[in-house]
């Protein structure tokens, strides 16, 4: 394969000199040990209080890694993607909502969003979170009481809540399958992931008979997650659907532990990183392995796993544009891979996410401890960044 995840001029053709400054001013202060503990503590509080950061907020962190805060905000991006054949992954921000009217608000505007999507050749996929349209104290009580298949709870209230959550899921796949759009619904703590796996299968099981509509993610760094793909894998062909999955790493990984350590069970993280890469990598190889039976997204900031995804596909598939393997990066990540794996001709898109700022910042708060915590994110990053403007400068297209 003739795939270079160096090729920096490839990576950032779609930024222009001051865009690429602007990211290497932010990822250098990201680089910072007591910027990201400290700011991500900070800056929800301060967005509640009103005080006038919203601007700044705006354009730094917010700028980088989010599309906008309105679908129409999101079409220069969507837009600019297109001419390197990257696609959009659609995500509405909004999550950890308690009101009733919010989680009616949020599936409106997912429905919006695939409509939307539906109109648009470069987005095959939107995301959504369960918690933006269901109560997080409802999923846990019915994570720990994850065998009453029937009448999962005495209370009627919490019964007729839960159905009503099922009913926004789906409104939300009905609308997908019609206007042949994608849902991947995203993975989230442990202690909330039962109900929402159980419910992904049972969307599944009804719009995937003949194209793969609905996907559920796995986190890696846990455990239990490659099992759990095998298994998906089982009842998938036992019931006659295309199992959808999105490979994921993890995004939970710090909170996981403490939780795990506070009330005293064992950690669902995996001991390692190479442990997480290993199993990674194996789920990987399941997939492509059964890609006629598995429609996979490949979600990953790691060089090597998507470099043995591309040469397993490469292997197996006449095109490295299968239908059924899509690679994925984070919008203001990654570019590197995504823009150098698009031009070689595999399916790959950006996961953008866009919302009001206030909505989107747990997701921004994520990005930012996620690009800390794993080992050397940021200095990639910033590493990257930099060698392309001195490219540049020593083109002379520009003066840095």
């Amino acid at each position: 394969m003739d795939i270079s995840f160096e090729n920096t001029e490839q990576a950032f053709a779609y930024k222009t000199d001051k865009e690429l400054k602007q990211s290497r001013f932010l990822f250098n202060t990201m680089g910072y040990p007591l910027f990201v503990p400290i700011g991500t503590r900070v800056t929800p509080f301060l967005m509640k209080t009103g005080l006038p950061i919203h601007g700044i907020v705006r354009k730094t962190i917010f700028k980088q890694f989010v599309g906008g805060e309105t679908l129409e905000e999101t079409t220069p991006v969507v837009e600019t993607l297109a001419k390197y054949n990257v696609q959009v992954i659609l995500d509405y921000g909004v999550e950890g909502k308690q009101d009733e009217a919010d989680f009616d608000h949020a599936t409106e505007s997912f429905i919006k969003t695939i409509e939307y999507a539906g109109t648009q050749k470069n987005i095959p996929f939107i995301s959504v979170k369960v918690t933006g349209i269901a109560r997080f104290d409802l999923l846990q009580k019915l994570n720990e009481a994850p065998r009453l298949r029937s009448g999962i709870h005495d209370n009627e209230s919490e019964m007729n809540e839960w159905n009503r959550v099922v009913d926004r899921m789906y409104a939300i796949c009905a609308t997908a399958a019609d206007k042949n759009i994608g849902v991947l619904i995203d993975a989230e703590e442990t202690w909330i992931q039962d109900p929402i796996d159980r419910l992904t299968m049972e969307m599944m099981e009804i719009f995937n008979k003949e194209k793969a509509v609905v996907y559920n993610t796995i986190q890696l760094y846990r455990h239990d997650r490659l099992k759990f793909l095998q298994i998906s894998h089982q009842i998938a062909k036992a019931q006659n659907f295309i199992l959808g999955m999105k490979l994921v790493r993890g995004a939970y990984m710090e909170k996981e532990r403490a939780r795990a350590q506070q009330m005293g069970y064992e950690s669902p993280i995996q001991v390692n990183k190479e442990n997480t890469d290993r199993d990674f990598d194996a789920a990987v190889r399941y997939c492509i392995q059964h890609m006629h039976e598995i429609s996979t997204i490949i979600a990953s900031h790691n060089e090597a796993s998507n470099l043995l995804a591309a040469e397993l596909l490469n292997a197996r598939s006449d095109s490295p544009a299968h239908v059924h393997v899509h690679f994925s990066q984070l919008y203001g990540m990654g570019d590197h891979i995504t823009f150098n794996l698009a031009k070689a001709g595999f399916n790959v898109s950006k996961y953008v996410p866009f919302g009001p700022i206030r909505d989107v910042i747990p997701y921004l708060m994520r990005r930012a401890q996620e690009n800390s915590s794993v080992s050397g994110q940021t200095n990639r990053e910033l590493s990257l960044i930099k060698k392309e403007l001195k490219r540049r400068k020593l083109a002379g297209t520009i003066k840095a």
